[in-house]
């Protein structure tokens, strides 16, 4: 049990084996990492009666699914450099019945993660409440680790977002604002110093930018025109290689003016064609290449091959 729990103790400090964080700013050549998102337990049955806004009284499907997601990822190799959950773990809002059987079953599903393979925790709108609260956002970060943060990996700068706080901050505008102030030093300092300058910039957030293009309607899965617009400007400005995101529980999302949004299906509850899965992201010098595996794929024949062969380059 205590090696299990080193997993979440090592997804809150965002630590990487074996090396430092300056060490980290190096670049040490190609690299993989996976990309989930909304395992969020309880959704399948309430989404089946048609009750989506119950907090869902079974989660016994999910529990399975990330179970299988783990199983598939460990059997990686080379191994991820980490796995990231891009948001809505559970479905149960803040402070309603079943959250708390939701949290602490998802967390015994992900102790199987490897140890090698650190968890970085992306906050959903169903983790915060569709209008967060500094109670509910701190209810996030005493549970799963902070709701924004940076880390480097490989040479590559990732950035966590708290994209409901762009979505709707009206109960808690000193957290947007802080999360602004510090989002615009990150973005700063990734392009114009002072210190390493990263090989690519990742960010990672719950809500997508946009799902198709970035003069898209304003609609539930995507961020409002005037927050998109500035968010995208700001991020071509500081050289952020591409955006991975999930709420959708559809893949979309696409490349625009050089910056790729990311939309990925879900592990747990479908909406659309597609099916349970994880996106495999492999990193080289020059690109961020990036496809999503069904958790079928992952788990009898592993990533692509050739996605394998731009790692052994």
């Amino acid at each position: 049990m205590a090696e299990a729990e080193d997993i979440f103790l090592r997804a809150k400090q965002r630590t990487f084996t074996g090396l430092t964080e300056d060490e980290q700013k190096e670049w040490r050549g190609p690299f993989c990492f996976i990309q989930a998102a909304d395992p969020q337990l309880g959704l399948m049955k309430t989404w089946r009666e048609g009750d989506c806004d119950g907090g869902g009284d079974e989660w016994t499907d999910e529990v399975q699914l990330t179970q299988q997601a783990v199983e598939a990822v460990n059997k990686l190799s080379p191994r991820p450099k980490f796995m990231v959950l891009c948001g809505d773990l559970v479905h149960a809002m803040p402070n309603t019945q079943y959250r708390e059987g939701q949290e602490r079953d998802l967390k015994v599903a992900l102790r199987g993660t490897d140890p090698s393979i650190p968890l970085v925790f992306v906050s959903g709108n169903h983790d915060l409440g569709n209008t967060p609260t500094p109670e509910t956002v701190a209810q996030f970060c005493n549970t799963w680790g902070d709701d924004y943060f940076s880390f480097w990996v490989g040479g590559v700068l990732c950035l966590v977002l708290n994209s409901q706080l762009f979505f709707d901050a009206s109960a808690c505008p000193d957290l947007r604002d802080a999360q602004e102030a510090w989002l615009e030093g990150q973005l700063q300092r990734a392009s114009q110093g002072p210190g390493v300058i990263p090989k690519h910039v990742l960010v990672f957030q719950h809500i997508p930018l946009y799902l198709k293009t970035p003069d898209e309607e304003d609609d539930y899965f995507n961020l409002q025109t005037a927050t998109r617009q500035s968010l995208l400007g700001r991020f071509k400005q500081a050289g952020v290689k591409a955006v991975f995101s999930g709420h959708y529980h559809r893949n979309a999302g696409g490349l625009h003016n050089g910056l790729d949004m990311v939309v990925s299906s879900a592990i747990g509850c479908q909406l659309g064609e597609d099916t349970h899965g994880v996106r495999v992201v492999v990193v080289t010098a020059d690109q961020v290449i990036h496809r999503y595996h069904s958790l079928e794929q992952l788990s009898g024949r592993g990533m692509d091959k050739d996605l394998r062969n731009l790692l052994q380059a």
